[in-house]
């Protein structure tokens, strides 16, 4: 294990055919790695976080150019939240755009993250430097939210939409990487891990690690007790107590189970909308616990006092199953 390197860099995939993503977005890439008439075009990668956008983007660079692959030189990554000025764009983006490429490689890379954070002037100054320099620099754009990317960028870029990962593909890379660090991952902390990452593999890798300082052998208690999240059965029981007209009892497994994990009142709140929907109750209930749910989580978020609101949740509840 290297020290102070999160395995998220360190187990990085390196060529596209690693990547755990869609495999129809792979091969389009591919094709244009291979393509030797220059023709790729600029690219907008976009999807929610942890499912391989920058990954699949460094992976490409590293298949382009092989050996030559050279910070700052054949390509440049640049975090768009950190730089998003129009400043940034006029002189450091444009400065590496129009340099000339080597004269044994195509063109150079640019890879910008988070470029939906970036201002819309900067994002007018980046349009005029993309059709101006497409001969020496191509330009990946990797974002959350492609509508925050102004329509001219947005028109002058093949977008590739990438959509969660699926919980198998998950338990795949985590099985791998735990087997690389000889960690004895049982069956029921894999799927914690994958529970709690809910599709962002970047989180489960994190969660993994963490887990592995505290222990060899990952349990799913362990897991929980890392992700601030709570095992379903102990939030049911809770919930089904309540709804049976137990005040005493619902507000004494409350307590017992915020002094032994240790949760704020919105990470309870958050745990039980979670369990609402999964409950053997009828639909009409459901609406209204999310209702209770979404009132006293906008309680808490205002400053209330975190025991009076989770207590007065618990009887709200047993008042309105109590009322009809």
């Amino acid at each position: 294990m290297l020290n102070n390197r999160p395995w998220v860099e360190k187990y990085r995939p390196r060529v596209l055919d690693d990547v755990v993503n869609q495999v129809g977005i792979i091969k389009r890439l591919k094709q244009f790695i291979k393509d030797e008439s220059k023709s790729m075009p600029h690219l907008i990668f976009a999807g929610s976080a942890g499912i391989g956008k920058t990954t699949t983007a460094l992976a490409m660079v590293r298949e382009l150019y092989g050996k030559k692959m050279a910070p700052n030189r054949t390509y440049l990554e640049l975090n768009a939240s950190d730089a998003r000025g129009i400043d940034v764009i006029r002189t450091y983006v444009k400065d590496f755009a129009k340099a000339r490429p080597q004269m044994d490689i195509p063109f150079k890379i640019l890879i910008l993250d988070e470029a939906d954070n970036m201002t819309a002037p900067a994002q007018q100054a980046l349009r005029r430097t993309m059709e101006k320099y497409t001969r020496n620099c191509r330009m990946i754009l990797i974002c959350n939210y492609s509508n925050k990317i102004i329509p001219p960028i947005q028109s002058r870029c093949v977008v590739f939409r990438f959509s969660s990962l699926n919980n198998e593909d998950i338990k795949e890379r985590i099985k791998q990487l735990a087997k690389l660090e000889k960690i004895n991952l049982t069956p029921d902390g894999l799927n914690a891990i994958v529970d709690v990452s809910r599709g962002d593999c970047r989180r489960a890798i994190n969660y993994l690690q963490s887990c592995g300082t505290i222990s060899k052998k990952i349990d799913q208690d362990i897991v929980f007790r890392v992700a601030g999240e709570v095992p379903p059965d102990k939030i049911k029981e809770i919930l089904k107590t309540a709804i049976e007209g137990q005040l005493q009892l619902s507000i004494k497994l409350l307590n017992d189970l915020i002094k032994e994990y240790g949760l704020s009142g919105r990470n309870i709140v958050r745990n039980i909308h979670r369990e609402v929907y999964d409950l053997s109750v009828s639909e009409d209930l459901k609406i209204e616990l999310s209702k209770i749910l979404a009132e006293f989580e906008y309680r808490l978020s205002q400053g209330g006092t975190e025991e009076i609101q989770l207590q007065a949740l618990l009887s709200k509840i047993v008042l309105l199953q109590g009322s009809k």
